[in-house]
Formats: structure tokens, C-alpha cells, sequence
């Protein structure tokens, strides 16, 4: 291959529907068969190109998603491994698509049909969603007189019946049709220079053979209803090719690695991945509605900073271009950036921004939006995701829990109503999807089959099982807590445990020991009550303090422990919601957010925030806030397994393995 050639690869790869440009013009019907044939020797040799270049090995992989230091996974070797052989099974369907599609456009090409016109409606337009609705009561064997229409959509079946009857499927925003193509019922359009006559036999033949799965079309006709019951849009023209479908559309796609990194496919061939997504849609739309009835207001606060804080998380780090202020340039170079340069993380959670609007006297705000934690991926988690976070003045722990049971009420609600509709009937479980191996699994983070009845509990509205942190788990280790507050609390409640019970030795330089303990015994004793087959839906309340160095505290009357007025809540095993009353004390805060910093050393987002102690001594109302993650909200209410199912395009791993 010449280096000229191997220059214009690229560029023929991504050109290649438009380099027929000439073709597809209003000159195009006087377009010489040899310019035609040009065409096509080009495109083959840069799909020929593209199969000799495919069948070359990789990088490695290590190579090609080394994300700033990122872990993208707790086992690297399993991840590239798994990496690896995504990208091999990636380059053989390239290879086979790239052939199909050169057959494709070959015979399109002879036969002038290449081509990509603008859209123009030739009769009353209506979605299929609409067309349905409207025409639903049309009885068997009857036809609506005199109401043209037109559909538009994506073609997922075509059925050619004899020489002069062909039967397609179309779908668009998520729901099908029927159209009916009978020889005998259509017309070519009028115009000025010529009225509208029967279509000829050959040219009906033609179009059918043509006609492809995955085409997108319009077509004219008048609704009705076939003998089996069936509406149906009965065409008297023969539909209009606006985008001929060039690769060829699977009829199922269930590996779902696959899945992932051919999300488009996916999107249209499994029925549940689109409608995954539009639930997804639908929560949003309610939880905004929500808010809003209750006179919240939306905002939107900033991704890039200088201090990520709010969560103890591993941040993103990333650096403006423009010089900074004076004294930054040794920053700057310790966190690798160039001298000159502002050294920026992205955000890992909002809550202290948000914070700081209700000390400006917006009493009660919330936003839906982005956060980004340089750490793990795994069925839950990934590094990049939502959360929905809301603050409000003068709410207390009890009215938080309330407002939650009744969200989570409302959103049950609207999930199961969304299933009930056509564009939500592909909502099933991973068995009946096919996917038996992620259903048989049975690993930790797969969603139970009693998800189905949680969901149920949560339409029900609450009250929901309420356990206390440090009482729930005595009971359930048979012991007594020492003082969590004292600094040898670790230690004692180590012996308490005895080393087969406690948390595994880890540095120094990780901090946190204490909380992170406690949060695991809380992960293997409260955490499984939440299934449905237990308690049900449940908050764990009251944790120790050390746990939430954010949240208000108080000393508990029945253990005389120092606790937080905090509590989340758990379905199925999961956390979905954490909310606290704020810390609004300016000293007591930089008290906690000191000892944290001391607990957590090494850790490189966290830091005495003065910028928004300063603000607390403005003046914060006492304070409610909450917070979830979008993604384990949908999660539920899709009874979908992973994450990767409720994000448009999979998990980082997937999208950075988009890279063919």
C-alpha cells in the first residue's frame, strides 16, 4: 500500500456515503454510467483497504486505555484480557460488515438508487405512536375514507407475498406498524407536467427487490384494519427511500459485550435497551416535576474546579491551558501539567456548591447532572454518571425520609405505567432477554428476581423499615460498640471482632480505617434486609458520625454514641439515596473536614475547603440535602443488572473501546 494511500484512509472511511455526492445531485439522473462506475471501483478499494488494515493486530491494549492513571477496574490483567478479546470479535464483524456494505452499495448504485434526499411530507404526517392512537378504533375489515396520511420510520421487516403484495414493518419513537403494499392500490405522484397513473408491474418489482431491513422510508396511505385484526396503513404510493440502510441490521444481538460496543445495533434490535433508556428519560421527567411542585429551583453548577469536594472519592485531573495565578506554576508541575498552567479537577459531587447557593438564599435547590470518580468499574459503578442532588432550608432528618418514600413512590408509579405502554413492552429481565448467563450469574451486584416486588413495595409509598446503625449491628454481632469517638476506637472494635470478623490490614496512607470498617460490617448485616424477601425497601439511620463528616451530629440518647443525623436508604441490596441535616456550625465543620483530611491522608482530593467555610459563616440555615445516583434509580425500575444497560453508550471501558 502506497504511503499516499494509506494517507487518505481515513478519509475515504468516513467519506465514503458522501463521496457519491455527484451521484445523489440534481444532475444526478444525467450522471454518465462511467462516473457511476468510478464511484464504485473507489469505494471498494477503500473498503478492501479497510479489510486488509482490519486483519492487523493491535496495540496492546494497555496501551489504548491508559486514562491518566485511571484504574479502570479493580483487576487490570482480567480487564485487558477481556479488552482484548472485545476488540478481536470487534475487527472480525468490521471485516464482514465491510463487505456486505460494498455488495450494498454496488447494488444500489446500479440500479440509481444511491441515493440521500431531503425529507419532504407528501400527505398529513403523523408519528406511529399517533397514527395508533388515533386509529385504534377502526374495526376489522374497515378502511377510514377520505384521511391521508403519511408514516415514517425505520423498515424492520419486509414480506413480499407474490408479485404484487409486500408487507413491511415499520417502527419510530419506539413503536411499530404495519404498512400494506398492494400492486393494485397505488399511484404514482401528479404533477405539473403529468397526472397520477397506476404503477407499473416491473417498477413495483424493482422497488420491492430493493427494499432492504433497515431502510428508513415514508409513505402515503389511509388506515385500516386487516381481517386478523391488524392495523395496518394500507399505502397507495410506493414508499419513498430517504436513507437506504447500507450495513446490514442484525435480528438479534445478545452477547453483550457486543451490545456495548455496537450500541447503535443494539439500540434497535433488543427491544429493551431502548426502552431502558426511555424509562430513564421518563424518571428524570418525573423527579423534575417533583422538584418543581414543591417550588425547587433547577441550577447548574461547575465541573471543572481547583478542589473536587463533597465526597472522598479519587478525582479526575485535568488543567486549563491559560497561565495561572502567580505562585501556581510549582502546582501545576506537580500534578504533571505544564508550567503556567491551572491544574482543574472534575467535580465528584456537587453538594458543596449547591450549599453555597442556599446560603445565597436560594432555600431549595437541585440539579441533575454529571460527577466523575477516577476509580473502579463493576455492575454499579462507573467512572462517569448522574446524580440528582437537592438542598433545602429547614428540613429535618424525619421530613427528608418522608419526601424520599414519597418520591420513590411517585417513580415506582410512573415505571410501571411506562411498562404498561408499547414503547416500554421491552422491558424484561435478562432471562427472558436471553441472556442466561448474566441471569444465572448470581454475583454480587446483579439485581434480584424479587426486584419486581420492591418496586412494587416502593409504589405502595412508605413507611418504609427504618434500622439504627450502631443498635441494628450489635444486635446482629452480639457485642457492644466502645466509644466510636475515641482515637483508639479502631482498635478496640478490631478485638472486639477478632481477626476472622474485621476489615483486612491495608496502609496507613488509606485512611479512614474506622469508617471503612463500620461500613463494611453495615454492607454485610443491614445492606441484605433490603431485599424484598426481608424487610423490603429500608433506611439505615444514624450513623456514626466519623462516617459523615458533612452531616450535623448529635449525641444518641439510647447508646450515647456520637452519631450523624443521616440515613440512606437500601432496595435490593443497594444503596439509592443518602441524606443528611447539613453541618452549618463554620468551626464545627472545619473540625470534621481537619480530622478527615488527618483520617484519609494521602488522599489527593482531600483538603480543608476555607473558600466554603467562609461561606457557612455567612450564614447556612439549618439544612436538609439529599442525593442518589440516576443509574441506580433506573437500575431498579428496568430491573436491568448492570450499569451499562442504563448509560446511552455502556460503561468508560466500552466507550473507550469504541476507538474502530
Amino acid at each position: 500500500m502506497s504511503a499516499a494511500v494509506s494517507a487518505a484512509l481515513p478519509g475515504l472511511l468516513f467519506l465514503r456515503p458522501y463521496a457519491a455526492r455527484h451521484i445523489q445531485s440534481t444532475a444526478a439522473r444525467s450522471c454518465s454510467p462511467s462516473a457511476k462506475r468510478a464511484y464504485l471501483r473507489f469505494y471498494q478499494t477503500a473498503c478492501g483497504l479497510t479489510e486488509a488494515t482490519s486483519k492487523r493486530s493491535s496495540p496492546p491494549r494497555g496501551q489504548t486505555m491508559r486514562l491518566c492513571g485511571a484504574r479502570l477496574s479493580s483487576s487490570k490483567a482480567g480487564n485487558k484480557a477481556k479488552a482484548d478479546s472485545i476488540e478481536a470479535s470487534s475487527d472480525s464483524s468490521v471485516v464482514e460488515d465491510r463487505s456486505a456494505v460494498a455488495l450494498r452499495v454496488k447494488e444500489l448504485a446500479d440500479a440509481d438508487a444511491l441515493h440521500y434526499p431531503r425529507y419532504q411530507p407528501r400527505g398529513d404526517r403523523l408519528s406511529v405512536p399517533q397514527f395508533r392512537a388515533e386509529f385504534d378504533s377502526v374495526a376489522v375489515g374497515d378502511e377510514v375514507p377520505g384521511r391521508r396520511v403519511e408514516l415514517s420510520g425505520r423498515v424492520l421487516s419486509v414480506q413480499r407475498l407474490g408479485a404484487k403484495l409486500v408487507f413491511l414493518k415499520l417502527v419510530d419513537e419506539g413503536e411499530q406498524v404495519q404498512v400494506m403494499c398492494n400492486l393494485r392500490q397505488l399511484r404514482t405522484p401528479a404533477d405539473a407536467n403529468s397526472p397520477s397513473t397506476a404503477v407499473e408491474p416491473a417498477v413495483f418489482k424493482e422497488a420491492a427487490r430493493l427494499l432492504n431491513r433497515g431502510d428508513h422510508v415514508a409513505v402515503t396511505g389511509r388506515a385500516m384494519r386487516t381481517g386478523t385484526g391488524e392495523l395496518t396503513l394500507a399505502a397507495d404510493a410506493l414508499p419513498r427511500v430517504y436513507s437506504p440502510a447500507l450495513a446490514p441490521l442484525p435480528t438479534h444481538l445478545l452477547d453483550s459485550e457486543k451490545r456495548a460496543l455496537r450500541r447503535h445495533i443494539d439500540l434497535l434490535v433488543n427491544p429493551s435497551a431502548a426502552a431502558t433508556l426511555r424509562l430513564r428519560s421518563r424518571i428524570l421527567r418525573e423527579m423534575r416535576a417533583f422538584f418543581e411542585d414543591q417550588q425547587f429551583v433547577e441550577v447548574q453548577t461547575p465541573i471543572l474546579a481547583d478542589l473536587s469536594g463533597g465526597a472522598v472519592a479519587r478525582p479526575f485531573m485535568t488543567a486549563h491551558a491559560q497561565a495561572g495565578d502567580e505562585g501556581e506554576a510549582g502546582a501545576a508541575a506537580s500534578a504533571g501539567t505544564s508550567a503556567g498552567s491551572r491544574p482543574l479537577s472534575l467535580r465528584i459531587a456537587p453538594e458543596l456548591w449547591l450549599k453555597r447557593l442556599v446560603v445565597g438564599g436560594l432555600d431549595r435547590v437541585f440539579e441533575i447532572g454529571p460527577s466523575f470518580r477516577n476509580e473502579g468499574i463493576d455492575a454499579t459503578h462507573n467512572p462517569e454518571f448522574s446524580t440528582c442532588e437537592f438542598y433545602a432550608a429547614y428540613w429535618t432528618l424525619p421530613r427528608l425520609m418522608a419526601e424520599t418514600e414519597r418520591l420513590m413512590a411517585q417513580l415506582a408509579q410512573a415505571a410501571l405505567q411506562f411498562k404498561e405502554t408499547p414503547a416500554g413492552a421491552g422491558l424484561q429481565s435478562a432471562a427472558e432477554a436471553g441472556d442466561e448467563a448474566e441471569a444465572d450469574a448470581g454475583a454480587a451486584g446483579t439485581v434480584s428476581s424479587a426486584s419486581v416486588d420492591s418496586v412494587a413495595r416502593c409504589a405502595a409509598g412508605g413507611p418504609f423499615v427504618q434500622l439504627e446503625f450502631i443498635p441494628s449491628l450489635e444486635a446482629a454481632l452480639g457485642i457492644t460498640f466502645p466509644d466510636l469517638s475515641a482515637p483508639d476506637a479502631y482498635d478496640q472494635l478490631r478485638a472486639q471482632l477478632g481477626n476472622n470478623n474485621g476489615e483486612q490490614d491495608t496502609s496507613d496512607a488509606d485512611g479512614g480505617r474506622l469508617a471503612r470498617l463500620l461500613d463494611r460490617l453495615a454492607g454485610d448485616h443491614l445492606e441484605p434486609r433490603s431485599f424484598a424477601n426481608v424487610d423490603g425497601p429500608l433506611f439505615i439511620t444514624h450513623h456514626p458520625a466519623c462516617m459523615s463528616p458533612l452531616a450535623k451530629s448529635f449525641v444518641c440518647p439510647q447508646t450515647g454514641q456520637l452519631v450523624a443525623a443521616r440515613a440512606e436508604l437500601f432496595v435490593d441490596g443497594r444503596e439509592l439515596a443518602n441524606m443528611y441535616e447539613e453541618e452549618n456550625d463554620p468551626a464545627e465543620q472545619r473540625r470534621k473536614m481537619a480530622q478527615q483530611v488527618e483520617d484519609t491522608a494521602g488522599a489527593s482530593n482531600n483538603t480543608v475547603d476555607d473558600n466554603y467555610i467562609a461561606a457557612l459563616e455567612s450564614g447556612l440555615p439549618p439544612t436538609g440535602g439529599w442525593g442518589c445516583g440516576v443509574e441506580r434509580l433506573v437500575m431498579l425500575f428496568a430491573g436491568a443488572r448492570r450499569i451499562a444497560d442504563c448509560l446511552s453508550f455502556g460503561t468508560l471501558r466500552h466507550v473507550v473501546a469504541m476507538k474502530k
